[in-house]
């Protein structure tokens, strides 16, 4: 899935905002900008990271830098397992253009980084971005498969797949997500924000209030 192949599926679906959520990484965040300004669809930047537990956790940022910035400091701190294409597939990111610029050397969805849920949060919030624990109710890297609880953490959202939630979520908002690993599957599942402009502030502003419809 190129920046540029996902911008415009999730255009053809009728969705008015995306985010790119790499697995611990956020070297396509530039390209990804220019494929949503290009296809007019308003972009997050992000990756999705594995905690120290072995959780799956969204850190999402209003802009590309930010998001590369964290990405770095998550990469460094990842086993030296080295990529096998032939195994796991090619780790590639684009320029503008949709050229390949190179490979990321490290398997990216096999490790997991040296930092817990509640560091992760720490850093995301203070780049001031969103922390959304991805997908709780998976049984594999979700919250439930790793700590069987909600932790007390002042997350921004929770990501959940079945609907009503199977796990407490203390009053936190939680939002559905497609969690797309292809092309066909974006757009599958989704939600509907009551906002009141279409800006990162006010994105994260609704989520955090639980201004929610889940579709």
């Amino acid at each position: 899935m190129s920046p540029m192949a996902i911008a415009e599926e999730a255009k053809r679906k009728g969705l008015d905002v995306i985010a790119l959520t790499d697995h611990n990484t956020a070297l396509n965040t530039p390209a990804f900008m220019s494929a949503c300004n290009k296809v007019g669809i308003f972009g997050i930047y992000g990756l999705e990271i594995t905690s120290s537990e072995e959780a799956h956790v969204l850190a999402l940022f209003k802009k590309p830098e930010t998001a590369m910035e964290m990405g770095k400091i998550i990469y460094k701190s990842l086993l030296s397992i080295p990529n096998d294409p032939d195994k796991w597939g090619d780790q590639v990111y684009l320029d503008d253009d949709e050229n390949i610029l190179g490979e990321v050397d490290k398997y990216l969805t096999g490790g997991a980084s040296i930092y817990s849920i509640s560091e992760l949060l720490e850093m995301t919030l203070e780049r001031d971005g969103m922390f959304i624990p991805a997908h709780i109710d998976k049984p594999l890297f979700s919250i439930k498969s790793q700590l069987g609880f909600m932790p007390d953490d002042n997350f921004t959202a929770v990501g959940v797949t079945k609907l009503p939630p199977i796990l407490d979520l203390k009053g936190k908002p939680y939002i559905t997500n497609s969690d797309a690993h292809y092309l066909h599957n974006i757009g599958e599942r989704s939600f509907t924000l009551d906002i009141e402009d279409l800006t990162f502030t006010h994105i994260k502003k609704s989520i955090k209030s639980g201004l929610i419809t889940i579709n």
